[in-house]
């Protein structure tokens, strides 16, 4: 393909240097072979041939390293896009795991908390139980310590007739005395007393 260089700098405004133009701002339809490769007639008062040469192998140079850059950011794209890939896989693989772990946590705490319910109830169970043979075991021996109390007033109650019926007898024995020796009785009486 042959390039008619006044074409393109004419169209490029004055202070432009193509070479100094980003790549992005390059439409470039030519391949760094055609660059090479081109071949330009002569005329009058046309460019320098070793200066176009010059600038024509140096194009293809940063062009083609434009392509292989190019091509080399393509495999970087894909082969990122491929660990983009892995690492969304990975991701909801994660949040799959995460999510049964959360499942898994979730359970157990229902369990736990079900078991705990168990176990107070049972505990209360046999707490009120305890409790239940303790109040009978309380009642059984409020029973026999007012059984007791009741056996005391009456082994009092005995004592005490029993002493007033020996105070009795030995008052009645002392009047005896008195009536059949009463100097004796009298004698007997300070000393006892």
């Amino acid at each position: 393909m042959l390039m008619d260089r006044t074409d393109t700098v004419a169209a490029a405004p004055p202070e432009t240097d193509m070479r100094r133009l980003p790549a992005a701002d390059r439409k470039v339809t030519v391949s760094p072979l055609d660059v090479r490769q081109a071949k330009f007639g002569t005329a009058m008062r046309g460019f320098d041939r070793h200066e176009v040469s010059s600038f024509l192998l140096e194009a293809a140079d940063g062009y083609d390293q434009a392509v292989r850059e190019n091509e080399r950011l393509r495999q970087d794209v894909v082969r990122l896009e491929s660990c983009l890939s892995q690492y969304r896989e990975l991701e909801n693989s994660l949040k799959s795991t995460l999510m049964s772990a959360q499942k898994v946590a979730d359970d157990m705490r229902e369990n736990a908390t079900q078991e705990a319910a168990r176990i107070v109830r049972e505990a209360e169970g046999r707490a009120d139980l305890l409790l239940q043979k303790a109040q009978a075991r309380h009642e059984d021996v409020q029973r026999e310590i007012d059984g007791l109390r009741m056996k005391r007033r009456e082994a009092e109650s005995s004592l005490e007739s029993i002493i007033g019926a020996l105070h009795n007898t030995l008052d009645f024995i002392r009047e005896q005395e008195q009536r059949e020796h009463p100097k004796v009785a009298s004698h007997n009486l300070q000393v006892v007393k």
